[in-house]
């Protein structure tokens, strides 16, 4: 992962409808960032619906949710109209911006090695430097701990 403390990455994709959003689009707010390996696995699915249910929490302290995976437009727009998420979903098909943040990892899966996105979490400050980053999360609390470190500092 990158390191805390460090200017993120700024980047270009297109969202579920093929506009393009870049992180730079919302300089002077805190953004989350998360990656996750693909949208309709019972992981992600609990994961985007926690945002989903917590998204009014981020919105009120104004904080933009953004969630990347290489999965395609139309599979970010299926998804998102089927579980109603109010939040960015990015495709990122070529890894590019995956790559660029150092989610993209040899993992194993039911024995068998191969490449996949490593699902993590970084919170952007206004400034567009990484102030958390979060290996390894677990679908059903990454929203809730978000919130919780975010309260904290506050």
């Amino acid at each position: 992962m990158l390191q805390e403390k460090t200017p993120a990455p700024d980047f270009t994709l297109n969202d579920k409808d093929g506009n393009k959003v870049s992180l730079s689009d919302f300089c002077g707010k805190k953004v989350v960032l998360y990656f996750y390996p693909k949208d309709n696995t019972p992981g992600y699915t609990r994961q985007a619906c926690a945002f989903a249910a917590a998204y009014n929490d981020f919105r009120s302290a104004d904080i933009q949710v953004i969630g990347i995976s290489k999965d395609s437009e139309a599979s970010h727009r299926k998804f998102a109209e089927k579980y109603d998420l109010p939040f960015i979903l990015l495709s990122d098909p070529e890894l590019e911006v995956i790559k660029k943040y150092d989610v993209w990892a040899e993992k194993k899966l039911y024995g068998k090695l191969g490449f996949g996105v490593l699902r993590s979490t970084y919170i952007i400050d206004e400034n567009g430097v990484i102030e958390k980053a979060m290996p390894k999360v677990k679908p059903d609390t990454n929203a809730a701990e978000i919130l919780a470190y975010l309260k904290g500092k506050a």
